[in-house]
């Protein structure tokens, strides 16, 4: 189905580095995850354009660091209403080449953005009197980095933009946004909302293959990376910032474990259960991913799940009766059939789905897998897809110690109606974010960051707005 405001091809024909407007020799397809095949094309950037923006990025440095917090403030409220005349381009975009169903989800997604940005901005890093005597004064300030690296993944390719920038700009840095190869558009249309609202080389979109982020992390131009992927590749990122010392925050995977308490209330949970695990087809690193519950209720709770994920629909993300769409690429969709084949493989019983959708698209229908043993790939591993082992416990010990037996901590929750259990055994779950009949919710003000493998550092909160700064400390004496 083709889209209302989706530009033409040509549009997307040269990166904007600083006041340039650059061909490159290579351009890389676009995928529509839904047909599997390519409906755009976008530049590939090499190392000579990653320099020149570096060079547009760090001239640009010094004048947007000299505005006040309030001129600032002002351009990128700016940018959010720019984002908000282009909403439905920005969704149709968002659909086509990530898959989301685009009359909700993908809507859904634009509106987070432009929301996140103008909520963002309104925040402030202040400077700190930190003693102040007749013979001494100590004041704490927080001062820019410079360049700030951002890499995107493809699963909210435009949210998780937004997550990055808006801390980054609105504290005097500029920025170098490198998104997915595989969701390219979004980004792309945004540095041209951006154009004649923010100074040339203040945000800088680069498309181009993986090891463009290879490149970012090892350039000596570029004073943080802010990432979020794989632990595979986050542990790369990590390494190659070594030399030169850049300041890294890492959100990385998760496989976040959700514990059933038996007085749930299981008609008024199941909805939230199941869009927790399957929403934008399983693709979200706190999404639920092992789902354990008490023996009491398992029967019952396993039967309802399964029953409401078949009135369900999966589809073209254009169509505005789908509420799943497939999965973003061919190598993910490759993955999550693999887990299913290793369920299969070993006997495992399938509540739900167990086989790959219909083509030509990346679709794989919702699959449960009932009660599978602790040591299956399907439970040890992150699949990222609408694939969910669902565990049965007994002993609240015991789930306290499964559900923190994993590399992982990105986050967990706990749901049922005996609040004082519940909180106790949340505050026993090795995660950064831990929530009690809910998921997946986040906020400008609330800190969000993995313990274990699943990151470094945090976003959101004070303490985002402050990993895009150093803290200077002036001392005087009188």
């Amino acid at each position: 189905m083709p889209a209302r405001h989706v530009l033409p091809d040509e549009r997307f024909t040269r990166l904007r580095l600083g006041c340039e407007h650059v061909r490159t020799a290579r351009r890389r397809p676009v995928i529509n995850p839904a047909t599997g095949a390519a409906f755009a094309s976008v530049p590939v950037a090499g190392p000579e354009h990653l320099d020149a923006a570096v060079a547009a990025a760090r001239a640009a440095f010094p004048a947007w660091r000299a505005l006040s917090w309030d001129a600032r403030q002002a351009r990128l409220e700016d940018l959010a209403g720019s984002m908000q005349r282009a909403r439905d381009e920005l969704a149709d975009l968002l659909t086509l080449e990530q898959g989301k169903p685009r009359h909700s989800a993908a809507a859904d997604e634009v509106d987070y953005a432009i929301g996140w940005l103008r909520e963002v901005v309104t925040r402030r890093l202040t400077d700190e009197v930190l003693e102040d005597t007749p013979r001494h004064r100590v004041e704490k300030s927080c001062v820019p980095l410079g360049v700030a690296g951002l890499i995107v993944p493809w699963n909210f390719p435009l949210c998780l933009a937004v997550w990055k920038l808006a801390p980054a700009l609105i504290t005097g840095n500029t920025a170098i946004l490198k998104p997915s190869p595989h969701t390219p558009l979004t980004a792309l249309r945004l540095a041209e909302l951006a154009e004649g609202i923010l100074p040339p080389g203040v945000l800088t979109v680069l498309t181009g293959d993986d090891e463009l982020g290879r490149w970012m992390v090892e350039h000596p131009g570029i004073a943080k990376i802010s990432f979020t992927g794989s632990v595979a590749t986050g542990r790369k990122v990590m390494a190659g910032a070594a030399a030169t010392l850049k300041r890294v925050t890492l959100e990385l995977g998760g496989n976040d474990p959700a514990i059933v308490l038996p007085d749930a209330d299981i008609d008024a949970v199941v909805p939230r259960l199941f869009w927790g695990a399957f929403g934008n087809s399983g693709q979200w690193c706190v999404g639920i991913k092992r789902l354990y519950v008490h023996d009491d209720i398992y029967p019952r709770l396993l039967a309802a799940l399964a029953d409401y994920a078949r009135g369900v629909q999966m589809g073209d993300g254009m169509d505005p009766a789908s509420q799943l769409g497939p999965l973003q690429n061919a190598g993910q969709h490759a993955r999550v059939l693999g887990l299913l084949a290793d369920c299969s493989a070993r006997g495992f019983r399938f509540a739900l789905g167990g086989g790959a959708g219909p083509g030509p698209g990346y679709f794989v229908p919702p699959a449960i897998v009932d009660n599978p043993p602790d040591d299956s790939r399907v439970v040890r591993e992150e699949a990222f897809g609408p694939l969910l082992p669902v565990l049965r416990y007994r002993d609240f010990d015991d789930v306290v110690r499964r559900a923190n037996d994993t590399e992982y901590g990105l986050g967990a929750s706990v749901w049922g109606r005996d609040l004082a259990l519940a909180r106790a055994l949340a505050g026993r779950l090795e995660a950064g974010t831990v929530w009690i009949n809910e998921v997946y919710v986040h906020g400008v003000d609330f800190p969000f960051g993995g313990h274990k493998l699943s990151g470094l550092g945090v976003e959101h909160g004070a303490e985002g707005l402050a990993a895009y700064a150093d803290v200077r400390v002036f001392m005087s004496s009188r």
